[in-house]
């Protein structure tokens, strides 16, 4: 942050000349912080845009990753990293004693025993076709319950036995928000649409045979669903499709309070 910048703005807000709330809009976007010669952490963005920055573990070194959440350990209570490979945790934890591993999500985190928790309710239910299907759906599961939210899984409800799904229809009925997660042709999304009355998050898997084209196939299905209210994330993006459920919660909170007298 930029010593100056900010004491010209507090003198502009007690003087009178803006209003503290513009000020909050202007401080939203200063600071950052860097560390070494790879890294800018971007310590406002929570104050932005409601979550804070996560860091991308895949092709960053491990003193890398080491050195980013050390940093953002200090203005954070829950700092994670995704796509961590199990040996790299290993080289992670021996300088991060306290550092959390979750396998099958490949994320690595640091958190307190109890996880603060959202002022947004609502519940996010995560399906996956099939057992394959878990590592991304895990990672959406983990990302969503880190970032302070109530998660639900219900897993390998596939349309090749659609009575697994059908036979679960309370759950789903329960859900404010649903992920779909699905490889091979990817139909599982557009069923749920169908069944469903809240938000539905398709995300395609990279898992399937040869003309699965790593997950090109189901994209395209998803693309194409038939079902209305069906939104489609990128190929294995759990998390991404973790973060749009939550800022869907947050924003049904938001909208709540501003009619509520």
């Amino acid at each position: 942050m930029n010593p100056e910048a900010l004491q010209q703005l507090l003198e502009s807000v007690a003087s009178g000349q803006i209003t503290p709330t513009d000020a909050l809009d202007k401080i939203k976007y200063f600071d950052f912080e860097p560390v070494g010669d790879f890294a800018r952490i971007d310590h406002h963005r929570k104050l932005r845009t409601g979550f804070p920055e996560v860091i991308w573990g895949l092709n960053k070194t491990p003193e890398q990753i080491i050195k980013i959440i050390e940093v953002m350990r200090q203005r954070n209570p829950v700092v994670m990293a995704t796509r961590i490979e199990p040996h790299v945790y290993q080289q992670l934890q021996a300088q991060i004693p306290d550092l959390r591993y979750y396998e099958i999500a490949k994320i690595c985190a640091i958190h307190p025993d109890e996880i603060p928790r959202s002022n947004s309710t609502g519940i996010i239910t995560i399906l996956t076709a099939g057992t394959a299907d878990l590592p991304v759906a895990e990672e959406a599961a983990i990302t969503a319950t880190l970032s302070g939210f109530e998660v639900k899984r219900l897993s390998d409800v596939g349309v090749a036995g659609i009575h697994r799904l059908l036979s679960n229809w309370p759950m789903i009925a329960d859900a404010d928000v649903l992920i779909a997660v699905a490889g091979m042709e990817g139909a599982l999304p557009t069923v749920v649409g169908g069944l469903a009355d809240c938000p539905v998050i398709a995300v395609p898997t990279s898992v399937g045979y040869g003309a699965n084209f790593n997950g090109l196939a189901p994209l395209l299905t998803m693309l194409n669903s038939c079902a209305t209210g069906v939104g489609v994330v990128n190929i294995d993006n759990g998390f991404g499709a973790a973060i749009l459920a939550c800022q869907i919660l947050r924003l049904g909170e938001r909208l709540k309070r501003k009619i509520e007298p």
